[in-house]
């Protein structure tokens, strides 16, 4: 016997109910699948459950696909989770597929339910104003004992560049003092499998690496250095963001690659056209830069609700 659990989905019975199509189901998992006590009790629950939402359910066989798409909706209604509601369908699919498999059960209502796209982890960004703040940190931060003193140029130089190019951390790594074009306004980058690109960059970026090489004497090789005078390692920039985002007010945690994030948001934003972002980031696939088109529309629509009436 599986017991009707009540929760925050839809139900209108309380009680306990015997479905022999349910407990052979949950054996069959149990037995055939070894599957694990949490699989099993996930399972029960997303079928008992909409047992006891179905106000007039009398079988399985004679629930309609309409039926389902109501309680999609109403899952949605009360704000559960696309990776929540998915479960609780693959959990229904499944039992479909054994009942028509090991019951011989004719229908499948579900065949004809589209079910919310699954949850993609939008990556964070920062606002302009943080932005802003973290970037002005290094000239306005003592500088630590001992330290040479044209390092927070160089930060500040290395955080500048980041924003206004958008190129990842390794690719910053391996710039050279050469591949900077002061004249043009542009960077040559070395991406993924060696595939060469030419990238803009901002007056604000230019003028923090030109004072940066005046100040460091920087005259050729490696870009930015370290404190021994050798090429900057990955783990150096991130230890070095980390630094001034302890002094900032930001509370997010962010890494050097969350600046990447930042850039193609903020061009979204503005207007740029998804494939010109997407030869900046060097992305070889149209798909990989979608994302950032995700975070541009999230931002819209809670826009939206915040400010329509009737949202």
């Amino acid at each position: 016997m599986v017991a009707i659990v009540k929760g925050d989905h839809p139900a209108t019975d309380d009680s306990s109910t015997s479905d022999v199509l349910v407990d052979g189901f949950i054996e069959f998992l149990a037995v055939e699948k070894s599957a694990s006590k949490h699989t099993l009790d996930g399972y029960a629950r997303a079928l008992t459950k909409f047992q006891a939402w179905h106000s007039q359910f009398t079988s399985w066989e004679s629930c309609t696909a309409d039926e389902f798409r109501r309680y999609l909706f109403e899952l949605m209604k009360l704000g559960r989770s696309r990776a929540s509601i998915r479960q609780y369908f693959a959990a229904l699919r499944s039992f479909y597929k054994w009942g028509r498999d090991r019951r011989g059960m004719k229908v499948n209502p579900l065949a004809d339910v589209q079910l919310p796209k699954a949850d993609r982890k939008l990556p964070v960004i920062l606002r302009i104003e943080q932005l802003d703040e973290l970037l002005g940190l290094p000239l306005v931060t003592q500088p630590e004992q001992r330290a040479p003193k044209w390092l927070p140029v160089r930060d500040a130089a290395i955080m500048e560049l980041f924003y206004s190019t958008g190129i990842r951390l390794q690719e910053l790594v391996d710039l050279n003092v050469s591949d900077v074009d002061v004249y043009s306004e542009t960077l040559r980058v070395l991406g993924k499998g060696a595939k060469e690109r030419m990238v803009p960059v901002g007056g604000p970026a230019l003028e923090a690496l030109q004072k940066y090489r005046v100040t460091a004497g920087v005259q050729g090789g490696p870009l930015f250095l370290g404190k021994n005078r050798t090429r900057i390692s990955r783990r150096a920039i991130s230890h070095l963001l980390d630094k001034y985002l302890q002094l900032s007010s930001i509370e997010l945690r962010i890494t050097p690659h969350k600046l990447r994030h930042s850039f193609a948001t903020h061009l979204l934003d503005a207007g740029a056209d998804l494939r010109s972002v997407q030869e900046l980031l060097g992305h070889a696939s149209l798909s990989t830069t979608q994302i950032y088109t995700h975070v541009s529309f999230d931002r819209l629509k809670r826009a939206y609700d915040e400010a329509h009436p009737r949202a």
